[in-house]
């Protein structure tokens, strides 16, 4: 009996068939090179139709190159040569060409006409279908095998895979229910290459206050918050806030979660809400005390449910320690002064961040420093190219992690066809 494996030559095989993986696919599989995209599920990109939630948030086009690498952070400068190449306006105009009519709305976030992440994947199945990509669904990568300090083939459960050049776009672990459930970095790994701790990034924070969770359900369009440990305050960027039955979410949360993750490791970490950043807490105290004259015959509850929600208004009733049912014209200056400086400042005790299943994006990955910016190329094996969120580049949520997946899957895609047969 023979138990030897199936074996197929291609040209390019990109393994993993979400953002970056089908763009990179699509960049690659011109002027007739021979072309597989492996993936593990029945369809591709299970996460891209998870994305903006299900709107599929393509882009952010507020900035020029250097004002999106700020917005990425420390690492955001190994961008630099790839999207001044293809950055977001480039991706607009990627989208159009496949016939994707798209609209740009507030903060410069850029989506689908019809806000369905359904009809982005489709102009991509059907751009991976003209140019005659081979989709390989439900194959399990088992392993990369080395020759000659170059990968030789992908070994899967019935067959081995062979090329020239090879693209990894697996992701991170962050949604493992799509799949990604961090494969990718042990093949990596294995290899030589450094991956940098991958932690859950963009994703809620749990809150050690048990009342956190009487005000379930209640979001904040504008909050400013700070983080505070040791005695020492960091502001984070103002926001929506969202309370949960577990702690706090929201934008203004979820994009300091990757800031609060790191504070987390070196001990106790506090969030200061500021529930009216636009008043000085001068200014708050001389509102209330004019406030509290003309409506001094009000419940303080009432009062206080004209300016925020009722649940709201009563937990901060019970948090400043003054009884419910009290009027205003009963409330002392002290107590009136307390209650200003706790609408400036609510503090909580932040527990942990949720866990991958609850992350948008995977902070942490291959280090930088082992991938060549220009082309994706990893430095350890040569005929290697990866892409996505498989590296450790991650921004803020409005568009940019899914720029970044198809700025360096594209920068792969061309770089791994313009080195075919390297």
């Amino acid at each position: 009996m023979n138990t030897s494996k199936k074996e197929e030559y291609f040209d390019i095989v990109v393994i993993g068939g979400g953002a970056a993986g089908m763009m990179a696919a699509i960049a690659a599989s011109f002027d007739g090179a021979k072309m597989a995209l492996i993936e593990k599920n029945r369809t591709l990109g299970k996460k891209l139709l998870l994305t903006g939630n299900g709107r599929c948030n393509i882009t952010q086009i507020s900035f020029d190159t250097r004002g999106f690498i700020e917005k990425i952070g420390k690492n955001g400068r190994f961008l630099f040569s790839s999207l001044a190449a293809f950055g977001p306006n480039e991706t607009v105009e990627f989208f159009a060409s496949l016939g994707l009519e798209v609209k740009t709305e507030k903060n410069g976030r850029v989506f689908p006409a019809s806000d369905k992440a359904q009809d982005v994947l489709h102009v991509l199945e059907k751009a991976l279908k003209k140019n005659g990509v081979k989709i390989m669904f439900n194959h399990n990568v088992l392993d990369l095998k080395i020759k000659d300090k170059k990968i030789e083939y992908v070994e899967l459960e019935n067959k081995k895979i062979y090329a020239d050049n090879f693209i990894i776009t697996t992701g991170g672990k962050s949604y493992p229910v799509t799949g990604s459930t961090g494969d990718g970095y042990l093949w990596l790994a294995r290899i030589g290459h450094k991956i940098n701790s991958p932690t859950p990034a963009l994703v809620p924070v749990k809150i050690v206050e048990s009342w956190i969770k009487d005000l379930q359900g209640i979001s904040l369009a504008q909050t400013g918050i700070k983080l505070i440990q040791n005695g020492k305050k960091v502001k984070l960027d103002p926001g929506e806030i969202i309370f949960t039955h577990f702690g706090m979410s929201g934008p203004a949360i979820i994009n300091a979660s990757k800031t609060i993750g790191e504070y987390l490791k070196k001990g106790k970490v506090f969030l200061e809400i500021d529930l009216l950043p636009t008043l000085g807490i001068a200014e708050l105290e001389e509102k209330l005390k004019k406030d509290f004259e003309i409506h001094k015959k009000k419940d303080l509850k009432n009062y206080l449910s004209e300016i925020f929600p009722r649940k709201l208004a009563v937990k901060l009733i019970e948090l400043s320690g003054i009884e419910i049912t009290r009027k205003i014209y009963t409330i002392a200056k002290s107590e009136r002064n307390n209650l200003a400086r706790l609408i400036k400042n609510i503090c909580v005790t932040v527990n942990a961040l949720l866990d991958f299943g609850s992350a948008m994006i995977t902070s942490g990955g291959v280090d930088l420093k082992e991938v060549e910016p220009k082309t994706m190329r990893s430095k350890i094996v040569p005929n290697l190219f990866l892409a996505g969120e498989i590296l450790d580049l991650d921004g803020p949520t409005g568009g940019y992690n899914l720029q970044i997946a198809w700025t360096t899957g594209r920068t792969a895609g061309i770089s791994a066809r313009d080195k075919k047969g390297l």
